[in-house]
């Protein structure tokens, strides 16, 4: 026999709040499930275990610390990173798995406040055929810059665009999509500069030489300063997906998402029963 069930507002504002807590959890224990299939890298800087930083995308890439990188309670959300000049997160490139790795499309994220105007890489990685494949960087000639190249070194598209400020938050985000032919660079959420794709070939598809945050491959182009909330993705993210993460946090934003998909699966069984 079926029995109807009925929730009140009130018992809805308790399954609501109940879902909330459920996804928050899943957020603080990231390294237990992947957050979202298209999200490679993730580090929001609240946690740091001894000579690591704690990668909370849920694939277990934790960033070696090299050099002076520490956490500072001054963060744009919560804490950040604090880079002194030359040192770096090490993600040990060549053992990143061959499907974690952007290659039809790449988004990057990333709250900067940098110290002086000059070349910073925000993150670098190198093919193990030579390629320099992205350079996500706050640069010396007073802009930012966003950039991917194919195997072999050819560049898909090469943006620079943006004012770039010291000691002040910024908000970096730059996208490609391979499918689309088109790349996006976006400063504080307004569109910086865009740029078709000049050839239609992939990015390169290993970081053999070496994958890393704040420093370059070859030891150039230091970051030096705050950086918070790094994501990066495998595809190109809209202008409403930049907006809403700068705005909100990329936890907020997940979470947001996992409650109203798990509420969705709960209301839908309990008007089954």
């Amino acid at each position: 026999m079926k029995r109807n069930l009925t929730l009140t507002p009130y018992l809805m504002c308790l399954l609501l709040i109940g879902v909330f807590c459920m996804s928050t959890a899943g957020i603080q224990g990231a390294s237990a499930q992947i957050l979202d299939p298209d999200l490679v890298l993730y580090f929001d800087y609240e946690d740091f275990d001894g000579n690591t930083v704690v990668e909370k995308s849920g694939r277990g890439y934790d960033g070696e610390i090299n050099g002076d990188v520490t956490q500072s309670n001054d963060g744009k959300i919560g804490k950040a990173a604090h880079f002194a000049s030359g040192s770096f997160l090490d993600l040990d490139g060549p053992n990143i798995k061959a499907e974690d790795i952007p290659t039809e499309g790449m988004s990057i994220l990333a709250w900067l406040n940098v110290e002086a105007v000059s070349d910073m890489a925000i993150f670098n990685a190198r093919a193990g055929d030579n390629t320099w494949l992205v350079h996500p960087e706050a640069r010396g000639g007073g802009n930012y810059r966003w950039l991917n190249r194919s195997p072999g070194g050819t560049t898909i598209f090469d943006i620079r665009g943006g004012e770039n400020k010291a000691n002040e938050w910024i908000h970096y985000g730059g996208t490609f999509s391979q499918a689309d032919g088109l790349a996006v660079l976006y400063i504080n959420g307004e569109k910086a500069g865009e740029e078709a794709a000049r050839v239609g070939t992939p990015i390169a598809g290993d970081w053999d030489q070496g994958a890393r945050v704040g420093y370059n491959v070859d030891n150039n182009r230091p970051f030096t300063g705050l950086m918070d909330d790094l994501n990066i993705w495998k595809r190109g993210l809209s202008a409403e997906e930049v907006n809403d993460i700068m705005n909100n946090g990329l936890s907020a934003v997940l979470t947001a998402v996992e409650a109203q998909d798990k509420l969705a699966t709960t209301w839908g069984r309990l008007k089954a029963h």
